[in-house]
């Protein structure tokens, strides 16, 4: 990739970077923290945990599709901004009420569901932003720096979390996540563009009917209906495997803290890999074919991952996790990116509203899942089933036309196509001109 196809080249994504690095390393510390606070200060139950993870993720089942529209219609930099001052507000008063000895599950519920509403607006705008910010050229380049840097705040901020547990009441450690969320709204305050909707002075038109498009636009063609496919089955099965991670860890296992920390930020290191290893092994190899072929290889290891135990189990269990989560890092570089090139700049917001309600859907449905199958089978039993989702997880798109793209096509044109016709040979071997070759 030349210089002048360089996200790095652009002061307002640097500052960008800079404000979801330290967004997302709140984020994940209290990941962690929560569930913990849930298990070790409530005495929660499996099916509690399980319904706290679901309310976390529920948001995008209730107001996902038509926050994708509203995002289409709003300066996204100022949306991205309040939702992190919400948040910084609702995990705030976690610590709070704790310290005055008012803390209930009630209000845990409360505030992850309204977190998770902030989190929707923060995630579609922020999706349809970047693609403002570099432009498409860049496009690659750009969510393979976005997703190193998410597994990045995996491994430090899980890893971190579990340690500040240890080290502090569970309540307290999330006062970190806080402190990320006010310094990302401010860094995104430094930002000179407020990346204006595409298509502002246009009529208005019917909610419904933007909705309307944005599901059209995904589920007719074939290529984003596959990556939907794949993308849905991960999250469902991962979110089977790690929302009853901290009653295994703590209450089964009798091991400390610190232990599901490192198991989860060893899923960091994973995903970090694969996304740093995504561009030159598609350059290499091919676009479809690193997808597909990481799909095949590396999947099936989730199927260790319920073998979770005390001794060399929990060495094979992490191994397996790394593993899979490798895989989620390839997908996440390749597949937003994909989509990315398959949309108009008008549909963006709604594209990836559609594609975040639906995968976040599957999230929380995999954690009333969770909840049900670890109250009356058990946690392993949960995370037997799983285990098997995310191993079968890759199949619709290692059995797409995606598997046959050389590179990236050239843009949304080539690929709003029906159902019955694959992407055409020429566009799918067109010369790729986001960032084939050199680092970020």
């Amino acid at each position: 990739m030349s210089h002048a196809h360089s996200p790095w080249r652009i002061a307002d994504f640097r500052t960008l970077f800079t404000a979801a690095a330290l967004s997302e390393l709140g984020t994940n510390i209290g990941y962690v923290a929560i569930p913990l606070i849930a298990v070790e200060a409530l005495d929660a139950s499996p099916g509690q945990v399980g319904a706290l993870a679901a309310l976390g993720t529920v948001a995008f089942l209730l107001i996902g599709l038509p926050a994708g529209a509203w995002v289409d219609r709003m300066r996204r930099r100022r949306v991205m901004m309040v939702a992190d001052l919400v948040r910084a507000a609702l995990i705030g008063s976690i610590p709070l009420a704790w310290w005055l000895d008012v803390l209930t599950l009630p209000q845990l519920y409360a505030v992850v569901l309204l977190n998770g509403c902030a989190t929707v607006f923060f995630d579609v705008g922020s999706q349809s932003f970047v693609p403002h910010l570099v432009g498409r050229e860049a496009l690659v380049p750009a969510n393979a720096a976005i997703v190193s840097l998410m597994a990045t705040a995996n491994i430090a901020g899980r890893g971190a979390g579990g340690l500040l547990v240890q080290a502090v009441a569970a309540p307290f450690a999330v006062v970190s996540t806080v402190v990320g969320y006010l310094a990302s709204g401010l860094g995104l305050a430094r930002i000179r563009t407020d990346g204006a909707p595409a298509a502002g002075a246009g009529p208005a038109r019917r909610l419904r009917d933007e909705i309307g498009e944005g599901l059209r636009h995904v589920w007719r063609g074939r290529e984003l209906r596959a990556l939907m496919c794949t993308a849905a089955l991960t999250n469902f099965g991962s979110q089977l495997v790690t929302v009853l991670l901290p009653v295994v860890f703590v209450r089964e296992l009798d091991l400390p803290s610190g232990a599901l920390g490192l198991f989860l930020a060893i899923g960091g290191v994973g995903v970090l890999i694969g996304a740093r290893s995504a561009r030159p092994i598609s350059h290499r190899f091919g676009y479809g074919r690193t997808m597909g072929m990481a799909g095949l290889c590396l999947a099936p290891a989730a199927l260790v991952i319920p073998l979770l135990d005390r001794g060399p189990w929990l060495v094979v269990a992490g191994v397996g996790w790394f593993l899979c989560t490798a895989r989620m890092g390839v997908d996440n570089v390749l597949g937003v990116s994909l989509r990315q090139r398959l949309t108009p700049d008008a549909l963006l917001g709604r594209m990836n509203a559609t594609f975040r309600c639906l995968l976040t859907g599957a999230v929380a449905i995999g954690a009333v899942a969770a909840a049900l199958i670890g109250e009356f089978a058990g946690a392993h039993a949960a995370m037997w089933v799983g285990g098997v989702c995310m191993a079968l997880a890759f199949l619709p798109v290692f059995c797409s036309p995606i598997r046959a793209l050389r590179t990236l096509p050239e843009g949304p044109a080539v690929v709003v196509a029906a159902e019955e016709s694959p992407l055409p040979r020429d566009a799918a071997e067109a010369p790729v001109r986001a960032g084939q070759t050199s680092r970020d």
